[in-house]
């Protein structure tokens, strides 16, 4: 739960360097960050504004306007579906995928699957926290994952 950093002004901007840090002196060139549904959208737009690049949404199934990419995926407790606009980035174009916390992964792979289907370079998953008993990570296959704290 990432609500006590949210309300802590001093820990968030911590947060927000450390992120900011992690990706210039890991790529050269980033096109737009790509946030999850929701606490993706707290943390990707402060980090792509200091970038200055865009933000992309990748929400839950109905909230986005016009064309719409869609995936249905397994949860540990169901199914959902994530969308994201079919304009929101060109063939090529270098995305980071950003959220909160990666655990058993279907999220982020969901994601990620969004992002190939529009020809995006993946560069990175980029978390906060990361649950690695729940092994999410091994789930992205070869798209290189970054997480601030693991927890086991």
């Amino acid at each position: 739960d990432i609500s006590p950093l949210l309300k802590d002004p001093v820990a968030f901007r911590t947060l927000i360097d450390l992120l900011e840090n992690h990706l210039r002196a890991s790529f050269p060139k980033i096109d737009f960050l790509a946030g999850l549904d929701s606490r993706g959208f707290l943390i990707g737009p402060p980090v792509a504004q200091r970038l200055g690049i865009g933000f992309v949404p990748i929400r839950k199934k109905g909230k986005l306007p016009g064309p719409t990419e869609s995936i249905s995926y397994s949860l540990e407790y169901g199914k959902a579906e994530l969308e994201i606009q079919s304009d929101a980035v060109e063939p090529g174009q270098k995305v980071v995928i950003v959220d909160d916390l990666l655990a058993t992964g279907g999220t982020m792979c969901a994601a990620c699957e969004l992002l190939k289907r529009l020809k995006a370079e993946i560069l990175e998953c980029l978390v906060v926290i990361e649950l690695k008993a729940l092994k999410g990570s091994e789930k992205l296959n070869s798209i290189p994952f970054y997480s601030l704290l693991q927890y086991d």
